[in-house]
Formats: C-alpha cells, sequence, structure tokens
C-alpha cells in the first residue's frame, strides 16, 4: 500500500537546499522538499510526504484528519515504519529520535 504521511516540518536547512527535518508520531528525518518549489514549506507547516519527498501542503486540521484515519485503518504502525526509513544515511543522531 502506498501512503501519504502527515508530518511538520521541524527545521529548514539554508545549507541543504530542498531538505528539511520532519516530525511524524516522534520520529524525525530528513526529506526532500524540491517538489514544493512553487509554495516552499516554513517551519510549523504539515505536508504529505510519500518515500521521502513532500508531496504537497497541507493544514493542521487535514493532517489530524489523516491521522486518525490511518490509525482507525490500522495503518499508523505501517506508517511510522516507512517514516523511519527516510533519510537514514542523513539523520544524525542528534536530530533523529528512533522509538525502537
Amino acid at each position: 500500500m502506498c501512503l501519504a504521511i502527515p508530518a511538520k516540518i521541524v527545521e529548514l536547512f539554508a545549507d541543504e537546499q530542498n531538505r528539511a527535518l520532519v516530525e511524524v508520531s516522534g520520529v524525525r528525518r530528513h526529506i526532500d522538499t524540491g517538489l514544493l518549489l512553487d509554495n516552499p514549506p516554513q517551519r510549523g507547516d504539515w505536508v504529505l510526504v510519500h518515500v521521502g519527498f513532500a508531496m504537497s501542503k497541507i493544514s493542521e486540521e487535514q493532517a489530524q484528519e489523516q491521522i486518525r484515519t490511518l490509525t482507525m485503518l490500522g495503518e499508523s504502525a505501517a506508517a511510522l515504519e516507512e517514516v523511519k526509513g527516510y533519510g537514514l544515511e542523513n539523520a544524525d543522531s542528534s536530530a533523529s529520535k528512533d522509538t525502537t
């Protein structure tokens, strides 16, 4: 199943164009924001992430609804597992929190 997971932008990197740190259920990972050049995300924005890429910006209300839907469908664990795989080679231990 393909999942687009809501994630909150925690940090944008000035020295790394189109890179951001997001948080999903306590897990932080680096993602690519290059697909959002027309409407770049800001710190605190919510985005839908798929395979490490921010696909679109969404409101906090939409993000919370998506999280509720994933939980209701029993997909929240799958979503968390998917996000754990984002940017492992780029996330340092101080910016990344692993819940396993």
